[in-house]
């Protein structure tokens, strides 16, 4: 029973870390920060570069008109920003559409190759210090750019990540989703403010163009890839909150599965192509936020769970205290809203208490189809984009 107990705190421990215990760690460390160092000051707002904002588009005819009436109206100078679509294999009339804006440089051959291919291929046109990119299906803030470069006015920073909001907030997709990429914005916020950002979401963040490397064809995560190999090479991702990229929530529970399965194979994909940076001694802090905050989740993690239900339930069955009777409790209750959420899943309804373990238990069950993908080696690399509620 002892070896018991030791696993099952071993087991909560790693869980509760993950999710809840390396934000609060965060918090702790900072504060020391704090008192031992005195921050910076960067006041000049007069840096302005020339910026490239750069949109794959592949089949984005929907979302064409609106996408370049947010992007003209953006407050920056109008002579120094550059916007470049690329349209490669779009057969829905998104390049013809895109043709009909002057004011934009639009690339298109008509294979479909996928985004991989059409990025290493476009960024070849950029001709401007920073390059933004962005998604097609997303709006941006009015100031993104203005505060996106302020963030490169520091030399060490290489990416800058701007964040990412969910307009929609109801049903099982809209609630989950959008807490989520509240905790994200959080603990991003306390990433950078320690060190740096360990990714950056695809729907807005931006590099130092001098420091683009071509992306493998076969990547299935090419934002997170190009972020952390910047961070290899010793430049910082910086956050960039202010700077949003607004998007509404997957249309369904199943829409949303396919994507965090996608983002999961690539978690595996992209833990295995940057094995250096596991290495403590040679990385340090970067190290410490890339294991706590991506590749426990994308890997030990997920596999904690269930093993951590039912050792719980074979100590109670033991009698071995009424602490584990307390814990056992509230993980049944915990699967129980799970599943309710499960039943309400195709609700307009906004019940938190329901759809966020639900969602928990979604991220976490795509680990698993995630990683049997990966190891199949099912997954696509071109992307197919979840569909978002209207």
């Amino acid at each position: 029973m002892i070896s018991l107990k030791i696993i099952f705190w071993i087991l909560l421990f790693i869980v509760f870390y993950t999710y809840l215990g390396y934000g609060l760690l965060l918090i702790i460390l900072i504060a020391f920060k704090r008192i031992f160092s005195r921050e910076k000051s960067t006041e000049n707002t007069e840096y302005e570069p020339d910026v490239t904002l750069f949109i794959p588009a592949y089949n984005e005819v929907d979302y064409v008109d609106e996408k370049i009436r947010n992007s003209l109206s953006l407050n920056y100078p109008k002579e120094k920003l550059y916007i470049i679509f690329v349209a490669d294999g779009s057969d829905d009339g998104t390049y013809e559409k895109l043709l009909s804006y002057p004011e934009i440089q639009v690339l298109y051959e008509p294979e479909r190759k996928g985004k991989i291919e059409a990025m290493n291929r476009g960024m070849k046109h950029v001709k401007t210090p920073i390059v933004i990119f962005s998604d097609a299906n997303t709006q941006l803030s009015e100031n993104a750019i203005r505060e996106i470069v302020l963030r490169f006015r520091d030399e060490k920073t290489g990416c800058v990540a701007g964040e990412k909001r969910i307009a929609n907030k109801t049903g099982a997709a809209g609630s989950g989703e959008g807490l989520y990429w509240k905790y994200e914005s959080f603990l991003k916020k306390m990433d950078d403010r320690l060190y740096s950002v360990v990714g950056a979401a695809g729907e807005l963040f931006a590099i130092r163009t001098e420091l683009f490397e071509p992306v493998e064809k076969d990547c299935i995560l090419d934002d997170f890839m190009i972020s952390l190999r910047l961070a290899q090479k010793g430049y910082k991702t910086a956050y960039c909150p202010q700077a949003y990229a607004m998007e509404t929530s997957s249309a369904s529970v199943g829409e949303e599965l396919k994507r965090k399965i996608r983002i999961a194979a690539g978690g595996i994909q992209s833990i295995l192509r940057l094995l250096p940076l596991l290495n403590f001694f040679k990385y340090k802090t970067l190290s410490f936020q890339y294991i706590s905050h991506r590749v426990l989740r994308w890997t030990l993690t997920p596999f904690c769970l269930p093993f951590l239900l039912l050792i719980n339930i074979l100590l109670v069955s033991q009698n071995a205290g009424n602490i584990y009777a307390l814990l056992l409790a509230g993980q049944v209750l915990f699967y129980l809203l799970a599943f309710t959420g499960w039943l309400f899943r195709n609700k307009n309804v906004s019940i938190p208490g329901f759809f966020v373990p639900f969602y928990f238990f979604i991220m976490n069950y795509a680990v698993y189809l995630g990683f049997l993908r990966f190891i199949l080696k099912k997954q696509s690399v071109r992307w197919e984009r979840a569909k978002r509620a209207s």
